[in-house]
């Protein structure tokens, strides 16, 4: 698995956009890349499968962050195994993820999964890995859960401002709290 201080691989994928999902095709999908967002930090998350259980808890739960992240120049990327058209299908008929604002990125060749080390080896789907990834492209925060364990996604907030803060945070710091200062 990609770690800190490695590259984030680069990618082409189509996504189903974020917001009111409609059921024109022409205008649900879009393609999103390693490039569309450059010089942004990005939050990148995978799941294992839609239409399951932990998953939108999860989905829902980053989607009501979407503006606290945004704030921080920060955009969020949800991505799993499926297809555009199994994400577009959840969403149109899962009264959470209706109105999502973030894209939901269909990896249904696996190589994102495969090239971040996310590929679960005995399920074949991409496990619930989290990244931060810095403006250079840089992974400055990676973590992956069981699968049955959803994450917590205001931590992942509270790390990203501990990250752009540049400076010591201690343990459960949270953004306007001080820094560690080391005795000169």
């Amino acid at each position: 698995m990609l770690t800190v201080g490695d590259t984030f691989p680069s990618f082409t994928l189509t996504a189903v956009k974020g917001g009111p999902a409609g059921i024109d095709l022409k205008t649900a999908f879009t393609e999103i890349s390693d490039q569309t967002d450059a010089g942004k930090w990005k939050l990148v998350f995978f799941w294992p499968k839609d239409f399951t259980f932990v998953c939108p808890t999860e989905i829902v739960a980053f989607g009501k962050l979407n503006g606290e992240f945004a704030d921080r120049d920060t955009v969020v990327y949800g991505v799993s195994t499926d297809s555009e058209f199994v994400h577009l299908n959840w969403r149109l008929h899962h009264e959470d993820l209706r109105t999502l604002e973030i894209p939901m990125l269909a990896d249904i060749k696996r190589e994102l999964a495969q090239a971040t080390g996310v590929l679960s080896r005995t399920e074949g789907v991409a496990l619930r890995a989290t990244f931060l990834v810095d403006p250079d492209n840089i992974v400055r925060y990676a973590s992956v859960n069981d699968l049955s364990v959803g994450r917590n996604p205001q931590e992942v907030l509270r790390v990203l401002d501990a990250l752009q803060s540049d400076e010591l945070c201690p343990c459960n710091w949270n953004k306007g709290e001080e820094h560690l200062r080391p005795a000169a």
